[in-house]
C-alpha cells in the first residue's frame, strides 16, 4: 500500500490500464497508461492546476507553456512561481504583493566567439500591495490572450493585479488595507498632486494612479493612499527621454480604464497573400469614462503596425525598443511569403545529378525512417525524414521508393494513433485536468512538464499532410484525421470554442513566437531554443489544412507561421542589428529567454548545433530563413568564426541553410565532402536535393508572392522561377502578384519562369512531362539591370568585376558621399505596382564597423527632376573576407515621391559607404543587381 500510495504521489504506475476512446479508425487513452508521468507541479507532486486558481477563473483547460505559467504551474516555487516577464515590466509575486522591474540595463556573460548570454534580470525597483497584506500563496483570477490576473489573500486583506504584455500599467483592487509602494532606496517624489504621485525607484520613473478626492503619502520607502475608500489604482513606468509630468498626464486620461481583457484576431488573404492581425484590448472603467490604454509594441510588430502613429519616446527591453501607441487595439499587416512540400527538382531530374539523388534514394528503401528513439521526439524525426524522401521520389518518378517511405510514415502514425486496454507505448492520453494530449514515451519533459509538444507533434503532423497529399482517404475524419487534429488542437489549439484545451498553447500571442517549457519556472523567465522546429509546426498546419480542406487549421498555421517568422528575425537572429545589446557580439543566439538570449543551447556548446538547431529541420516550410540572403552569409561567417573553421558535425543542416544565401557555395561544399555523417533527422537524399536544386534556382524572392499558400519565387542573375505546388485532388490555377498564371493539375507541383518544370505525381503514375500552359515573364522590357563597372546599369549581366567604395572617415547615413553611381536612361514600361529591389555584392575585407548605403532614384520621364527617391538603410559589413548581400531587407531609411510609368525615364543607383575608416570592394558585372518594379 505505501509503494502505491507513493506511485501516486509521482503520477507514476498507479493508473488502471489505459482504455481506448475511438476518435474515427484511431483512438486515444483515457486513463493513464501503466507506469507513465502525468505533469508535475511543486515537489514533483502530480496536482490539480485548478488548486490555484480561483473561483473567476475560465472553465476549461489551463493555459501552459506562458510567460507566466510557472505563478499557475507551482513547478519550484510552492507558492509565487518565478519571475514574468512581460515587457516593458518584469514581475515577480511575493506574500505582501507584486514587484516591479524595469531593467534598462543588459547584464553579458560569455565570450563574443563562445557560448554567451545577455540578460535584463528581475532587479525590483517597487513592490506594490497593500498594508498588512500577508497571502500563503498566489493564486490566478483570471487570464486572456496575453494578460494574467494574480490574486492574493492574506491577514484580512486581498489584491488582485492584472499585468500583460506590453502594459506599462498594473491594474490593482484591493480591500481591506491601504495600498502600499515600497520602493527600492528613498524614492525621488518629481510630482504628488492629489490622487497622482510620479517618484523615480532604482533609477526609473514611475507614477501612481488614485481615484478623485485621494492622496498619496511618503514616509522614507513606503508610498500608502487610502485609495479614498474605493478599493483601486494603477501604477505605470514611464520611458526616458521628454517631459515626464507630460507623458504622466498623457497616461493619466488611461489610468483608470483598468484592463480587463485582451484579445487577437486574424485573417488571411489569398490574393494577395497578406495577414492582418488585430490586438484587441478591453478596458473597464474603475472611475470616468475613459476608454483604450497604453500599449507598447515589440518590434515584430511596429515593423508592421498600419493605422497608429507612435508616440516619439520608447521602452527597453530584452526583445529590443518597444513604441508606444494609445487606443482599444492596433493592427499589423504582414505579406504571407508561402511555402512548398518540397523544392522542385529542377536541377537533378537529369545526367549525372540525377543519378547521384537516385543512388540515395534508392539507399533508404529498407529504412526511408531510420527512427533512433522511440518516444515522441525521436519518432517524429524519423517520420519527418521519411516524409522528405516521399516527396522526392514523388518527383522523380521513384515510385518504389516513395510508396515505402508512405507504408512507413502509415504504419508508424496508425500504430500511435491506435489505444487499447494494456498498451504503454505508442500511444497517447488525453488528461481532461490538464487538458493535454501526452504521447507515451514522452521525453525531454514532455510529460512531466507539458515542454515541446509543438516541436514533437509538428513532425507527426507535417508527415500526416505529406500521406494526406498520396491517401486522402487516411485523412479523413472518419479515418486517421480526427487524430491529426486532436495533436493540433492540443500543441495550439486553433478552436477557440473548445475548452478541452487551452487556445494557442504554444504560441505566445503578443511575443509572436512559441514558448518551449511547459512551466516557465525560471529565473530568467520562459524560453525556447529551436524557432525552426515551431516553425516545421506552422508549416505543417499550412500542409495539412490545404489537403484535407480545412481552412481554419491552414489560416492558423498562416498566422503562425507570418508572425513567428517576424519575430525570429527580431529576436533570434536580429538581421537588423537593433535588438541584441551592443557588446553582445553576436548576431543569432541558440535561445531566446523572457529576459534576453543564449548563444547557446541545451545539450551543446558546439557552434553548428547552438546556430544548427534553429536551422532545422531544413523542409519547404523553412524557406523564410533565406528571406534575407545577406543575413545568411552572417550567420554562416560566424559559425566559421567561432567554429574556428568550417563545421565539422551537423555539415548537412549547416549546408543547406548556406544554400539559401549562396546554393553554389554550399555545392562546392557538398561535393568536396560527401564524407559527412548526416544529422539524425535527415538523409544523403534530401540534402543533395535541397542543395543541388537551390543551387539552381538562386535565392528566395519576396517581392513577388501568389494567391495560393503553397507557392514561391525564386531569382538566380536577375532570372525569375515561379513554383506552385498542388496537394489537393482538383486541378488549381496560381496567379503572382506580378501576373505570371500557373496552371497546377492535381498532386503535382509545377514551375516557370527560368526553370520550366513539372513534376509530382500523386496518382501514382507517370510524370507526364511539362505543363504547357505557364504564362512566360519575359519580355522587352529589362526590369533587372545590373551594375557595370563604367557606371551603366544594363539590362544584361556583364563581365565580373569590382569597383571600389571609398572610406567614409566619419557619418554619412542617408547623404551619398564619393559614390559609385550607376544610371540607365530611355526606358520605357509600365510600373508594376511592386517596389524596388536589389542584391548588391560587398566585401569590406577585415575592416571592422564599415556601412554600405545605397540609394535609387527614379526620373519617370527623363526630365531631369527626380520624382521617387529610396534610400535604404546602411548594411553593416562584417570584418570577414568574402561577399556579403545587401539587398532591399535592410529597409528604408527615407523615401519621396510616388512611382508612375516609365516615359522615356531614368534610374540612377548610388552606393557608398555611410560610416566606417576602410574601404568596400562591390561586385559589378554579373554580380550586383537592382530590379526595377516595372514590366
Amino acid at each position: 500500500m505505501v509503494v502505491a500510495m507513493v506511485a501516486g504521489l509521482l503520477g507514476l504506475g498507479a493508473a488502471r490500464s489505459a482504455e481506448a476512446a475511438a476518435v474515427g479508425a484511431g483512438s486515444y487513452a483515457d486513463s493513464l497508461p501503466s507506469g507513465r508521468s502525468l505533469p508535475t507541479g511543486c515537489g514533483s507532486i502530480s496536482t490539480n492546476p485548478r488548486q490555484w486558481v480561483t473561483a473567476n477563473a475560465p472553465a476549461g483547460a489551463v493555459p501552459t507553456n506562458d510567460w507566466w505559467s510557472s505563478i499557475l504551474f507551482k513547478r519550484t516555487d510552492c507558492a509565487y512561481g518565478e519571475p514574468l516577464h512581460a515587457h516593458p515590466i518584469s514581475y515577480d509575486t511575493f506574500g505582501d504583493g507584486l514587484g516591479f522591474s524595469y531593467n534598462t540595463t543588459p547584464v553579458i556573460s560569455g565570450t563574443a566567439t563562445g557560448v554567451g548570454e545577455f540578460h535584463y534580470p528581475y532587479v525590483q525597483d517597487i513592490r506594490v500591495g497593500v498594508a498588512g497584506l500577508s497571502s500563503p500563496d498566489v493564486k490566478v483570477d483570471g487570464w486572456s490572450d496575453w494578460t494574467v490576473t494574480p490574486y492574493w489573500s492574506g491577514g484580512g486583506r486581498t489584491m488582485k493585479a492584472t499585468i500583460g504584455h506590453g502594459l506599462p500599467f498594473a491594474y490593482f483592487q484591493v480591500t481591506g488595507g491601504d495600498a502600499q509602494i515600497t520602493t527600492s532606496g528613498s524614492p525621488a517624489v518629481w510630482s504628488n498632486s492629489g490622487a497622482t504621485i510620479g517618484f523615480t525607484a532604482n533609477g526609473h520613473d514611475y507614477v501612481a494612479y488614485a481615484p478623485a478626492g485621494a492622496t498619496w503619502s511618503v514616509s522614507g520607502t513606503t508610498i500608502r493612499s487610502s485609495l479614498a475608500g474605493q478599493g483601486f489604482f494603477s501604477v505605470a513606468v514611464l520611458p526616458a527621454g521628454g517631459d515626464r509630468a507630460a507623458l504622466a498626464s498623457t497616461y493619466g486620461q488611461y489610468a483608470h480604464a483598468h484592463v480587463t481583457g485582451t484579445r487577437v484576431s486574424y485573417s488571411y488573404t489569398p490574393s494577395n497573400s497578406t495577414l492582418t492581425t488585430t490586438y484587441a484590448f478591453t478596458t473597464t472603467a474603475r472611475q470616468g469614462s475613459a476608454t483604450g490604454t497604453v500599449i507598447a509594441l515589440y518590434p515584430h510588430q511596429w515593423n508592421h503596425l498600419t493605422g497608429s502613429t507612435p508616440l516619439t519616446q520608447t521602452y527597453v527591453s530584452a526583445r529590443g525598443p518597444m513604441k508606444i501607441v494609445t487606443g482599444t487595439q492596433f493592427r499589423t499587416s504582414m505579406k504571407y511569403t508561402g511555402v512548398l512540400p518540397e523544392v522542385p527538382a529542377v536541377g537533378d531530374s537529369s545526367g549525372a545529378d540525377l543519378t547521384t539523388v537516385t543512388n540515395h534514394l534508392n539507399a533508404e528503401l529498407a529504412n526511408p525512417m531510420d527512427i533512433r528513439g522511440d518516444d515522441t521526439y525521436w519518432t517524429g524525426k524519423g517520420l519527418g525524414r521519411a516524409a522528405r524522401i516521399a516527396e522526392i521520389a514523388d518527383q522523380l518518378n521513384l515510385t518504389s521508393v516513395r510508396d515505402a517511405a508512405l507504408n512507413a510514415i502509415r504504419g508508424r502514425l496508425n500504430d500511435w494513433f491506435t489505444a487499447s486496454p494494456g498498451k504503454t507505448s505508442r500511444v497517447f492520453y488525453l488528461n481532461p485536468t490538464w487538458g493535454t494530449l501526452i504521447g507515451y514515451p514522452a521525453s525531454y519533459g514532455s510529460d512531466q512538464e507539458l515542454n515541446d509538444h509543438h516541436f514533437h507533434y509538428g513532425y507527426f503532423i507535417a508527415a500526416a499532410a505529406t500521406l494526406a497529399k498520396f491517401d486522402p482517404n487516411w485523412a479523413k475524419t472518419s479515418q486517421y484525421g480526427g487524430m491529426v487534429d486532436l495533436l493540433i488542437r492540443d500543441a495550439n489549439n486553433y478552436d477557440r470554442s473548445d475548452t478541452r484545451f487551452p487556445y494557442l498553447r504554444d504560441f505566445d500571442i503578443y511575443a509572436g513566437h512559441d514558448w518551449a517549457s511547459g512551466h516557465g519556472a525560471f529565473g530568467a523567465g520562459n524560453n525556447q531554443e529551436s524557432s525552426s522546429e515551431g516553425m516545421n509546426f506552422a508549416n505543417a498546419l499550412i500542409q495539412w489544412g490545404q489537403a484535407t480542406g480545412n481552412t481554419a487549421v491552414r489560416d492558423a498555421g498562416v498566422f503562425i507561421y507570418t508572425t513567428q517568422a517576424a519575430a525570429i528575425k527580431e529576436y533570434w537572429f536580429d538581421v537588423r542589428d537593433q535588438n541584441f545589446p551592443s557588446a553582445f557580439g553576436h548576431s543569432t543566439v541558440g535561445m531566446v529567454w523572457g529576459d534576453g538570449g543564449a548563444y547557446a543551447t541545451w545539450f551543446s556548446a558546439e557552434p553548428e548545433m547552438i546556430q544548427g538547431i534553429n536551422m532545422l529541420p531544413v523542409t519547404g516550410g523553412h524557406f523564410y530563413l533565406g528571406e534575407n540572403p545577406g543575413y545568411v552569409t552572417t550567420n554562416y561567417n560566424e559559425l566559421v568564426r567561432n567554429n574556428g573553421g568550417p563545421p565539422t558535425v551537423w555539415q548537412d543542416i549547416i549546408w543547406e541553410f548556406l544554400a539559401l544565401g549562396n546554393g553554389d557555395t554550399a555545392l562546392s561544399n557538398l561535393r568536396a565532402n560527401s564524407g559527412f555523417t548526416p544529422e539524425e533527422g535527415e538523409s544523403r537524399a534530401h540534402t543533395f536535393h535541397w542543395i543541388r536544386n537551390l543551387a539552381a534556382l538562386g535565392t528566395v524572392d519576396t517581392s513577388v508572392t501568389a494567391n495560393h499558400p503553397l507557392a514561391k519565387v525564386f531569382v538566380k542573375n536577375g532570372a525569375r522561377t515561379h513554383v506552385a505546388s498542388n496537394i489537393t485532388g482538383s486541378a488549381i490555377t496560381v496567379t503572382f502578384s506580378n501576373g505570371t498564371v500557373l496552371n497546377v493539375p492535381a498532386g503535382r507541383t509545377v514551375t516557370s519562369g527560368a526553370h520550366t518544370w513539372s513534376g509530382g505525381n500523386a496518382s501514382g503514375g507517370v510524370n507526364p512531362g511539362p505543363d504547357p500552359s505557364p504564362t512566360p515573364t519575359a519580355g522587352p522590357f529589362a526590369a533587372t539591370r545590373h551594375l557595370a563597372s563604367g557606371g551603366g546599369l544594363p539590362g544584361t549581366a556583364g563581365t565580373a568585376g569590382n569597383v571600389t567604395l571609398a572610406a567614409a572617415n566619419g557619418n554619412h547615413d542617408g547623404t551619398p558621399t564619393n559614390a559609385q553611381v550607376f544610371t540607365a536612361t530611355g526606358l520605357t514600361a509600365a510600373y508594376n505596382g511592386g517596389s524596388t529591389t536589389f542584391d548588391l555584392f560587398v566585401d569590406a575585407g577585415t575592416t571592422i564597423a564599415n556601412g554600405t548605403q545605397t540609394r535609387v532614384s527614379y526620373d519617370l520621364t527623363g526630365d531631369g527632376s527626380w520624382d521617387r527617391v529610396e534610400t535604404y538603410r546602411y548594411f553593416a559589413t562584417d570584418p570577414v573576407p568574402g561577399w556579403e548581400h545587401y539587398t532591399q531587407a535592410a529597409g528604408l531609411h527615407s523615401s519621396s515621391g510616388t512611382l508612375g510609368n516609365l516615359s522615356g525615364g531614368r534610374v540612377k543607383v548610388e552606393v557608398w559607404n555611410a560610416i566606417g575608416g576602410g574601404t568596400t570592394t562591390l561586385g559589378v558585372g554579373d554580380r550586383s543587381l537592382v530590379r526595377l518594379p516595372f514590366g
